[in-house]
């Protein structure tokens, strides 16, 4: 169990500045917002900010 807790984090830790770059780039400020609300909710197992962050998500890929 240790060892995929440790894969999952290093994988986080490599995919998501490029991740970040990527929604900054095509989706500017919302995307970063949306990326923070959905990483925070996820951590944190907070619904609140799983919901707000897909809602975003949403809203983002209508727009495009």
């Amino acid at each position: 169990m240790g060892a995929v807790m440790v894969v999952v984090q290093l994988l986080v830790t490599v995919l998501l500045p490029s991740l970040d770059q990527l929604f900054q780039s095509r989706f500017g400020a919302l995307g970063v917002l949306c990326l923070f609300l959905l990483g925070v909710g996820l951590r944190a197992r907070n619904t609140a900010c799983l919901s707000a962050g897909a809602v975003v998500f949403a809203l983002l890929m209508l727009q495009a």
